[in-house]
């Protein structure tokens, strides 16, 4: 059954379309089903009682919501976590940066209905209605950092009517761009990896500065001093400036050839200059066994160096480690564990080999350091603002660190984490630096809002995922369900009795759903997690 609505004048594209799509009694609460609706689905919710219908992709790499967690009113994507509210289709949780279109529903007499305009049946994804700068509203907001957190901050005011100056200041060649893609896909075109295209920011007045460093605050004069001599004041600050990959230190670490990833020009460099050469990488953690599962089928050759026994030993747990260090071996990549550099030796000022303390030496061509991060804070040296013993920025639950006006957001803060009841913590997860922009900018505006976000993390191997969800530093137990050495399993992580964090490979959508009980506030005991029974994940 079709019904049209034409208004006056109005063309075919604004016509309202009317359809059938299914009995009252098809859905229970609690439960989705996607909808064809012309050549497009949407995704049908009924939940306490009512029947809603938004768009069925997710707005961050467009995975199928069917697939997800749908708890209460709000549906979390089952590969990165982002979470949309099923009623009005907003995005509530991040990654991702819009929202999902939403559709009109009706029930009469047993009968579910979906109302829309032709045009909007082609939107896959809605941006949040934004204002811009007015002119001789003179109110500055600087954002230092060109990263996730300084965009969702952005946005975030001009979707709560700022209509002051907004300024984003980044040493960055680029627009914010998505970061995580570059040691997973590390030839990419640069347009295709930006959050955001340079008109879009100019359409809501939020100015660029790329390629400009803040060397110095002052907050008492509300200014800060830029590496070309010149100051800008502000009436308040974001401090968002991540973190930079740590260098190496020993002999050598200075030849032609040994690189870090950091930059877009960083993984470009890489992926031209290992091609049918050998690589050396040196941290067997998340940015190293990225970069050795994209190089393995590119490289002459790709040897792994790692401090512990397995990678992702301490972070994962060792049986997590063992299989992912078997899957990238049976790509030809030698791992050389429980073992370090001494030296890197050289030939005409370009890297050659490098020396292990094991004896070893490996043959070189490039060599890539992935061994941890330092947070950007030194431009903070000898003003008050409060660093912590590795110095990242010290804020509180409303993202503001110690100074007035002064906010922090993203990697180079250390903030109290609400699951692990406040706990002190530096993470570097891309969604946790978008939930601190998006805090960052309420506060600014005086909505306080604290920030409650649950930590979610992914990172792919040969085209799998692992997904991770919670924060397991000091786990004492894992339990498992399913077989780590099939290669499909989901991993809780113990402490205190308690489940902290959980891990999955080929398992959705158990990392979603567990991280949006534990958003609501959930303690999953491990009683629960030992349980054959995996009901109370709503799966």
């Amino acid at each position: 059954m079709n019904k049209m609505n034409r208004g006056p004048g109005s063309s075919e594209d604004q016509e309202e379309v009317t359809s059938l799509i299914c009995q009252e009694t098809d859905l229970k609460d609690g439960q989705m089903k996607e909808i064809a609706v012309g050549d497009q689905t949407v995704l049908l919710v009924r939940t306490q009682g009512r029947y809603s219908a938004v768009g069925s992709r997710c707005s961050h790499y467009n995975a199928p919501l069917i697939k997800g967690a749908l708890v209460g009113d709000k549906v979390r994507c089952p590969f990165h976590g982002a979470c949309f509210n099923v009623i009005t289709g907003d995005i509530e949780e991040f990654p991702g940066l819009d929202c999902l279109p939403s559709y009109k529903v009706t029930v009469e007499g047993g009968k579910v209905y979906i109302s829309f305009k032709k045009k909007s049946l082609d939107m896959t994804r809605r941006v949040k209605e934004m204002s811009s700068r007015v002119q001789g509203v003179n109110h500055t907001i600087l954002l230092i950092g060109g990263g996730p957190a300084s965009l969702v901050c952005a946005e975030t005011l001009r979707q709560n009517s700022y209509q002051g100056r907004i300024v984003m200041v980044t040493k960055d060649t680029l627009p914010p761009f998505d970061k995580p893609k570059l040691s997973k896909a590390m030839n990419l075109d640069s347009s295709k990896i930006l959050l955001r295209p340079r008109d879009f920011l100019e359409q809501y007045g939020i100015e660029l500065w790329m390629q400009k460093e803040v060397v110095s605050v002052n907050p008492s004069e509300k200014a800060v001093g830029l590496g070309d001599g010149t100051v800008q004041r502000y009436d308040q600050l974001l401090i968002s400036t991540g973190c930079r990959a740590r260098p190496l230190s020993c002999p050598g670490h200075d030849l032609k050839g040994v690189t870090l990833l950091q930059t877009y020009q960083d993984a470009k460099e890489i992926d031209g200059s290992c091609r049918g050469r050998r690589a050396v990488i040196i941290g067997a953690s998340f940015i190293g066994m990225e970069v050795a599962s994209y190089l393995s089928d590119k490289a002459a050759g790709v040897a792994m160096v790692g401090a512990t026994e397995f990678p992702y030993e301490r972070s994962l747990g060792p049986e997590i480690g063992k299989m992912t260090m078997q899957m990238l071996e049976e790509k030809t990549v030698k791992f050389y564990m429980k073992d370090r550099v001494v030296e890197i030796r050289g030939e005409d000022g370009k890297v050659k080999e490098v020396v292990l303390q094991s004896g070893a030496v490996l043959e070189a061509d490039v060599v890539i350091a992935g061994i941890g991060v330092i947070p950007n804070s030194d431009f903070l040296n000898g003003n008050q603002v409060q660093v912590d013993s590795k110095k990242a920025v010290i804020v509180d639950k409303f993202m503001k660190t110690n100074i007035a006006d002064i906010f922090g957001a993203g990697d180079v803060t250390s903030f109290p984490l609400t699951v692990r009841r406040d706990q002190r913590v530096n993470i570097g997860h891309w969604q946790m630096a978008q939930a601190h922009g998006r805090a960052a900018a309420l506060n600014m505006l005086n909505k306080p809002t604290e920030i409650n976000s649950v930590p979610f993390f992914w990172t792919v191997l040969l085209g799998k995922s692992i997904r991770y969800t919670g924060y397991g530093e000091g786990y004492t137990e894992i339990i498992f369900k399913g077989k780590v050495e099939e290669r499909k399993f989901l991993a809780f992580y113990i402490k205190d009795e308690v489940v902290v964090a959980a891990a999955s490979l080929m398992f959705d959508p158990a990392v979603a759903c567990l991280a949006e009980l534990m958003a609501t506030g959930q303690i999953i005991t491990k009683t629960q997690a030992q349980s054959d029974d995996l009901g109370w994940l709503h799966m």
